[in-house]
Formats: C-alpha cells, structure tokens, sequence
C-alpha cells in the first residue's frame, strides 16, 4: 500500500493543495482531472472577482513549493479574478506538479479491490481501485492507497424548483434559464439580457453578485428590470454583515447590493417557491410560486446553490449526514439551519474520515449542501488529511483555522418564522468563496 499513490479527484484549489501537501510530506499524489487544464471550474467563472485576497488564496504547502522554483507571490492585499487564480497560481503549481496531474481523465467510480460495499473482509487491507475513462474513451483501473474527493460541486447546480427538484417545465426552459453568474462583458451574453425582464432566485454571495452586475446593467440599459426571487419570507439579512464583516470586500459585495435594492433597480419578491415554469405564446418563461403568485419573465438566473455528485462514490461506506450530505461529524458545525456566525469550529482528518478507510471528501464537497465555504478552510482540511496518511496524527489533529466572521448570526431555516433567529450560540460555517463582479482588466 505504501507504494500506490493517494488519488486526488479534481485539480481545482483544494485538490492541488492536496497534492502540495502530500508531495512535502513524501507521498505520491495522482491528481485526476476531467477538465482539460488547472482550475477548471474556476475558468468558467474567470469574470468574477474574488472576495478573498492572495493572502487567503495561496495554500501553504503550495506556496512553499512554487517558491523553490523562483514563482513570484502575487501581492497579499490583492483581489484577484477568478482568471487570476488559474493563471497566475494554479495552472503554475499544476505545471510543477507535473506527471502527477493528468488532465482529460473522469473518475467513474471508486471501491475496494475485489469488494462490493456489502463485503466486511479485506477493506482494512485491500486497496482502493479507482475506475477512470480518458477523453479518447478508453477505460482504466488505477490502484489507490486512499482517495481525497476534491472534486468541488460545481457541475451540479441546484435547480430552480422550490422543493430541491427541478420545477415542471423547468427542464423544458433550459435554453432561458442560467444556473451560474452570467458574463455580462461578454457581448453574446449582455445582447441575451439587456432590456429584458430577468428574474434572479437565490439569496447567497452568488445571487448578491449577479444583483449587483445586473444593476449595473439596468443603469447601462433602462428597459432592463431586474426581479429578485427570494424563498425565504423576509429579505432579513440576506445583504450580509456590511461593515461589520471581518472580510472588506464581502461586506461591501452586500452593500452593494442593498444600495441597487434601494436604489429602485431591483424589484424584490420573497416568499417565492418556484412551483411550476411555464411558456406563454410568445415564448415569455411564466414562474408560479407554491403561494399561487406568478411572475412573467423574459429570463432567469437561479443561483440556487450547488450539491455533491456522490454517484460514483456508491460503492464505498460513507457515513454522510442525512441533511446536508457531509460527514456527519463535520454537518453540525456547517448547518445553516442552526447557525451563520461565519466561523467554524476547527476540523480535519478525524471529522472527514468516513467508515471506508483511507476515504475522504474536502473542499466544497465535503460541506455537501452546506452554502458557504472559504477556500482557506479547503487547505486546512488537506494539510490535516496529509499529515495523517503520513502516519503523523498529532500534526493531524493540531488543526487551528480562524476564519473571519460575516458579522450575520442567524439560521438561515428559521427565517420564515417571526421572531426567530438572533446570534448564534456556537460557531458556523465559513463563507462562500463567491465574489464581486468586475470590469475585466480593473482591479
């Protein structure tokens, strides 16, 4: 088993921090990835910027490793683009990771060698036999000592419908329906929207980003209307902690926000449960709410939220949460239900480790349907997750993470009821590494 590599799926962030970190401490990583190059699913939000500055954005192993190569640190104090992060970090820590990448290769699933899940013999000492189909279609096994699931959730948006299941007629109104930020510099993309009637659904950094970039629009265009889908039944504090928050430029994205809300650019619909989609005769999308509320609309942008694929992890023991689909050790500290104080308890190894040895999920991934999640968190899990598949436990329990806080306590699930919420009485979850829409080329 000391001679197989440990499997890292996905070579975004956290999966390459991963990488740097066994690679310091001696293990072999193979990092898979179906994208054809580093940071994938980064590249497909280059437009935005980031929230968190370089200082939050370079994992320490990782760092320490393109420094000996003579890689120049990008300026701590600065915000960079998603564009940035893959060219001026990630696509460099993947070049000097070398071999241990390889790109254009999907995971399909993962067991024990020669056990199914219901099989108790051998799973201490067999390894892991990870299945893998290159871009050609060509098929492989490739033999694991462990696997850190670092494949992020961002190929599986959650839908529109109110219920966590995509609405009738939803699928039907793909082709008006955006399940990510649109681009709005890009001409192709700013044609489909300007002078329209987009319909924006959710209440995270992301739709607080896509609030702001279309605002910017409707001022650029003013037959642009802009409505604001929201399923919970007050606005709340869903703008965030604003100068209260310990991260500058996430305030500020909420600010932002509430400024364009208040400002009449953005009109605000909550206690909206899309229940149904429909067409009219002239192709217009009709949205139904569960309350009977209808809404006609040109477009829409739904930024949901995101959930884990745990498809082909069906053959391993997981021991997931039955909420949120995290490790159920890890789900209480992150559940929105309960808290949203923006800080989270410290974490690693033995509150990721699963009943299948040698198994775990981090990054995005690991916090299942848990909304936020800041990148620095990511390469905490990792260093911990490391240093115990080196047989280091006491590096591995030692984790310390002080994340800075929203300046926002309260459940997100309570916030139907009146009177409910208040601050929190333990420690939540971390922030979304989602981000501020920029002009590209402006800093």
């Amino acid at each position: 088993m000391s001679e197989l590599p440990v499997v890292v799926v996905g070579a975004g962030p956290i999966g390459l921090a991963a990488a740097a970190e066994l690679t310091e401490r001696g293990l072999e990583p193979l990092v898979l990835e179906r994208g054809t190059g580093a940071g994938a699913a980064v590249s497909e939000w280059n437009h935005v910027r980031l929230f968190s500055a370089w200082r939050e954005l370079v994992a320490p192993a990782a760092g320490r490793l393109l420094e000996a190569t003579g890689w120049q640190r990008p300026a701590p104090e600065r915000y960079p683009t998603g564009q940035e992060w893959v060219t001026e970090y990630l696509a460099p820590l993947a070049a000097v990771l070398g071999t241990r990448v390889r790109f254009g290769t999907e995971v399909t699933g993962v067991a024990r060698r020669g056990r199914d899940r219901v099989v108790d013999h051998g799973r201490d000492t067999e390894p892991l036999t990870v299945h893998v189909r290159h871009r050609d279609g060509r098929e492989e096994l490739v033999t694991a000592a462990a696997l850190i699931d670092a494949s992020g959730t961002w190929p599986t948006p959650n839908p529109l419908g109110g219920d966590g299941l995509p609405a009738p007629g939803e699928r039907a109104a793909a082709d008006r329906i955006a399940y990510r930020v649109p681009d709005l510099d890009d001409p192709r993309v700013r044609a489909r929207y300007a002078g329209r009637h987009v319909a924006i659904a959710g209440s995270g950094h992301s739709a607080l980003t896509a609030l702001v970039a279309f605002a910017a629009l409707a001022q650029e265009e003013p037959e642009t209307r802009i409505s604001w889908l929201l399923r919970r039944g007050a606005v709340g504090d869903t703008f965030g902690g604003g100068e209260a928050d310990q991260l500058p430029a996430r305030g500020a994205l909420g600010l932002r926000a509430k400024a364009a809300v208040e400002a009449g650019l953005v009109t605000v619909l909550t206690g909206f449960r899309t229940e149904s989609v429909d067409r009219d005769p002239a192709g217009r999308l009709i949205l139904t709410a569960s309350a009977g509320t209808r809404l006609d609309v040109d477009e829409v942008v739904a930024v949901t939220g995101f959930r884990p694929d745990l498809s082909w992890l069906s053959e391993l023991r997981l021991e997931l949460d039955a909420t949120l689909q995290a490790p159920v050790a890890l789900a209480p500290l992150i559940d929105p239900n309960v808290h949203s104080c923006g800080t989270v308890y410290p974490h690693g190894a033995k509150e990721l480790a699963h009943p299948e040895p040698g198994v775990f999920l981090a990054g995005m991934k690991s916090y299942g349907r848990a909304p936020t999640f800041l990148a620095m968190t990511g390469y905490e899990q990792v260093r911990s997750i490391a240093a115990f598949l080196a047989g280091d436990h006491a590096a591995a329990e030692r984790v310390e993470l002080q994340l800075a806080e929203t300046g926002v306590c309260g459940g997100s699930g309570l916030f139907d009821e009146p009177g409910q919420g208040g601050c929190c009485g333990t420690p939540a979850g971390p922030e979304l590494i989602s981000l501020s829409p920029v002009r590209k080329g402006h800093s």
